[in-house]
């Protein structure tokens, strides 16, 4: 017996080369969490002058930041492009994705190469495009928020469709199917009330995932629109020559609400 809890306890104990890579991997993680951690001191500074460290710490950069209406409404527009954006992709990729594996599997192969067009063009040379397509004639779209939600919806392409494709042959989907139809139900029945419940893991990954993007796209917004409908990636371009103090507040602010999107992901993920 003794031999045996001897035996256990040496099994649980790690080994020497595994307590390095574990330090190793502390240690970049440190090492990458160190601007950040500068960046979140230096927000909390009332003044930081030539010492090593702060003077006094406050909460004055982040209330003079949420109170600001210009920040408030940036944000406020980069939540609504990036919510509209999602609604239209989730009410098109959705049953494109489920036509492409039920009836036209020559579909699934098409968009696989789809997916790959907003890899492959530079967001600059999409801008130049948008621009001298959009800029005049009969859809002036240049400077609005629809061209925005465009650009936006054909860059969930790929996150949605691989996140909805994969859940759909992880599923028997023409079992689900035929026994749905066989049980009386029609096929967009079958699909609200059979298939859409067993994708809805998958389909809110992809949304986290996408929103998470979205919200940090700067690009398309800062060309096509500016400030003539400023959002919040346009809005941080536009204030770096404010109050270092200020503009920290407003980097750690969109740094943890892409952080709590990025944690909520993830749980859906271990879930699905």
């Amino acid at each position: 017996m003794r031999q045996t809890n001897q035996r256990r306890h040496h099994s649980h104990q790690p080994s020497p080369q595994h307590r390095h890579y574990t330090l190793i991997v502390w240690a970049l993680v440190g090492l990458l969490a160190l601007p950040l951690l500068a960046t979140l001191l230096y927000s909390l500074a009332s003044r930081w002058g030539a010492t090593m460290l702060p003077d006094g710490l406050t909460l004055r950069w982040y209330l003079e930041l949420w109170g600001e209406p210009r920040f408030l409404a940036a944000f406020a527009r980069s939540l609504l492009l990036c919510f509209a954006a999602l609604a239209l992709s989730l009410a098109l990729i959705l049953p494109l994705a489920l036509v492409a594996h039920t009836r036209w599997p020559w579909l699934d192969k098409l968009m696989k190469l789809l997916m790959l067009l907003p890899f492959a063009v530079p967001p600059v040379v999409g801008s130049v495009g948008l621009l001298q397509l959009y800029a005049g004639g009969p859809l002036p779209l240049v400077g609005t928020p629809w061209i925005l939600i465009a650009c936006f919806f054909t860059l969930t392409v790929p996150f949605m469709y691989q996140a909805m494709a994969t859940s759909l042959k992880a599923i028997p989907l023409r079992d689900l199917l035929d026994a749905a139809h066989l049980l009386g139900a029609s096929t967009p029945q079958a699909f609200i009330q059979v298939i859409l419940p067993n994708l809805r893991n998958g389909v809110l990954v992809a949304l986290f995932l996408s929103f998470s993007f979205l919200f940090g796209e700067f690009v398309f917004a800062n060309l096509l629109v500016g400030t003539r409908y400023e959002t919040l990636q346009v809005y941080l371009n536009n204030m770096r020559n404010h109050s270092g103090h200020f503009t920290s507040a407003l980097v750690i602010s969109y740094f943890f609400a892409i952080l709590l999107l990025t944690w909520m992901a993830n749980r859906f993920s271990r879930s699905a």
